[in-house]
Formats: C-alpha cells, sequence, structure tokens
C-alpha cells in the first residue's frame, strides 16, 4: 500500500528512511485538490488585519473550526514539515521547541521522535507546548491537547498555492508575525508569477512526474499538477485507465504516452535518475531518455506545500523550457 506523507520515518539509513518516504507519500496528498491554474492569494482567517503581538486572536482556515490562542505562544510543536518551514520562514522559530521527526528543515529546526503521522498526545504533551501545529487530527490529538488546555492549529495539506499563501498568513497571526507572514505570501506569490510569465515553455509539451518508483504519479487536479498547469503543459497522467489524483500507470502506458519531459520526484528516496530509467523496459525507447530531458527533482520540494514551493516551481519551469519537443 502506498502512503504519501512528504518525509519518511526515522529509519538506520538515509536510503531506508527515504525509501519509506515515497511509500508514505500518497496517503498525505490524497486529499490534496488542486488549482487549475489560479495561484492569487486569499485571505487566511478571521484575524487579518491583527496587530503583531495583539492576543487574544482566533485563528481559522477554511472549512476549519477557528481556533482562539489567547497569548502569542512561546512553545510551539509542529507535526508538520511544511508548517515547520513555515513557521521558520515567518521568524516564529526561536518560539518552536519540537517539530516531528520528518521535519529536517530548516537545518536548525528542533527534530525529535515525535511522529506526524500518528502523534502521540502523551509524548507531546511532554514538551509542554502551548501551541500545537499539526496537518490532520490523527490519534485523538485535538482531543488530547484540549484536555490539557493547549490549542491545536490544524493546517492540512494546502489544495493549491492560494492555501500555501493562506496559511503562512494564519500562522503568522497565531505566533505574531502577522505582518513578516503577510509579507512572504505576498513575495511568494510574485516570485511564482514572475517564473510562470519568464517560462518560455514549448506549446503542447507533455510531461510525466514519478511520485515513487513503482509508477505512481500525479493527476493535473492535485496541488502538485496545478503546479504544471501553470506553465500549460500536457499530463499524460490525466489519460490513464487507473485514474484518480494518484494513479500508478502500468509501464506500457507510459512508453507509449511517450512524454516530452520526466520529472523524477523518487531520486533521494529510491535513487532514481535518467541512467536506472533507462533501464526500465522499453524506456531507451522514450524522446525523454534518448534527449536527455529527465529531470531530477528535490523529493521534498516536490512533496511540500510550504514557502520553499518556489524552488519547485522553478525547477519545473527549468525543466520544461530544457527542450525543444512538442507533443
Amino acid at each position: 500500500m502506498i502512503n504519501t506523507n512528504p518525509q519518511a520515518p526515522s529509519g538506520t539509513t538515509v536510503r531506508h528512511r527515504r525509501r519509506d518516504s515515497a511509500a508514505l507519500l500518497l496517503t498525505a496528498l490524497v486529499g490534496v485538490l488542486g488549482l487549475a491554474g489560479c495561484a492569487s492569494r486569499e485571505e487566511p482567517s478571521d484575524a487579518a488585519g491583527q496587530v503583531d503581538g495583539d492576543f487574544p486572536v482566533q485563528v481559522s482556515i477554511a472549512g476549519a473550526e477557528p481556533v482562539t490562542i489567547e497569548d502569542r505562544p512561546t512553545q510551539i510543536v509542529s507535526l508538520s514539515p511544511s508548517a515547520t518551514e513555515m513557521l521558520f520562514a515567518i521568524g516564529a522559530g526561536d518560539q518552536v521547541v519540537a517539530v516531528d521527526d520528518n521535519s529536517d528543515y530548516p537545518p536548525e529546526a528542533p527534530t525529535s521522535d515525535l511522529s506526524g503521522f500518528s502523534p502521540s498526545p502523551e509524548a507531546v504533551a511532554d514538551h509542554h507546548p502551548d501551541l500545537v501545529v499539526a496537518a490532520n487530527d490523527a490519534e485523538g490529538l485535538v482531543e488530547g491537547m484540549t484536555a490539557v488546555g493547549v490549542p491545536v492549529l490544524l493546517l492540512p495539506a494546502a489544495e493549491d498555492l492560494a492555501g500555501t499563501y493562506a496559511q503562512i498568513e494564519a500562522l503568522g497571526e497565531a505566533t505574531g508575525h502577522a505582518e513578516a507572514a503577510r509579507d512572504l505570501a505576498t513575495d511568494l506569490e510574485t516570485r511564482i508569477d514572475e517564473i510562470v510569465a519568464d517560462a518560455d515553455v514549448p506549446e503542447g509539451l507533455s510531461f510525466y512526474h514519478e511520485v515513487s518508483e513503482d509508477l505512481y504519479s500525479v493527476g493535473s487536479t492535485t496541488f502538485i499538477g496545478q503546479v504544471y498547469g501553470l506553465f500549460g503543459m500536457t499530463n499524460i497522467a490525466d489519460e490513464a485507465p487507473a485514474g484518480g489524483d494518484y494513479p500508478q500507470l502500468a509501464n506500457e502506458f507510459i512508453v507509449e504516452s511517450n512524454p516530452d519531459v520526466i520529472f523524477l520526484a523518487d531520486v533521494v528516496c529510491c535513487g532514481q535518475s535518467a541512467e536506472t530509467i533507462a533501464e526500465r523496459p522499453g524506456w531507451e525507447t522514450m524522446t525523454a531518455v534518448q534527449t536527455g530531458t529527465v529531470v531530477p527533482l528535490d523529493d521534498d520540494l516536490a512533496s511540500r506545500w510550504g514557502p520553499r514551493v518556489v524552488e519547485f516551481v522553478e525547477a519545473v519551469a527549468d525543466g520544461a523550457t530544457s527542450t525543444d519537443q512538442t507533443g
């Protein structure tokens, strides 16, 4: 069973840990419905307009119950790698006392053995948090933290780029860094718009995005898929018989589809490269393999919805403009 938490649980070796990462990727992403081209920013929460340091504050994300935070938190526990990156990017890193075992960026993040995938409320409470940030309410996390008087801000996998901007701003409101968060969200939106505008992508360019070496991919309605959609590219996975947001494609289907560009998001986890995929049955006949338009991606950048999403967008732009092939 494929499971898509963007980061892997801790293991005895880096390769084992990263291979588990690919195995966990689809569960965390499976509910992520993407944006079909629009990346404009939304108002993030009921606390929009809060002055930095003005507490109590009520914060909410669309579709979630509002959370009241009485005082500026100084003991934050983050159980989401994307949220961890957001917290440090807005300047709240000094307020973070522990992060889950898959939060490996930035390097100074206080990584612990806490699990973001199946968190133990008791283990989280041992860090004496005054705010917990998580991607979902697993293992009775909200109930357990509420019982000890600790608010939990749930930031599920963003459905689109606007969702990323909204979560950044919500964390700014929740931590007393509202202005810095708004500035970051605006900067990300501007940079992404510029990357897309400057990219000269051949019309009709087709692509295959590989999540894991067992040929799981992404549909265009996912967060990942919508990034490619910004450039008007054609996703071969959309025509796959398997269907769904994260279909497992048949080897023969990929070979017959003959995409112009192949993007590999299983480089670190699974050791995939232009050389390894060329050894797969029939792949040596594919245009992308023959022309060298196989683009290695940073596994984490291609699976998180935090502030480094701009680097993923840039990597896609670079890969899409590296070929003159058309579908």
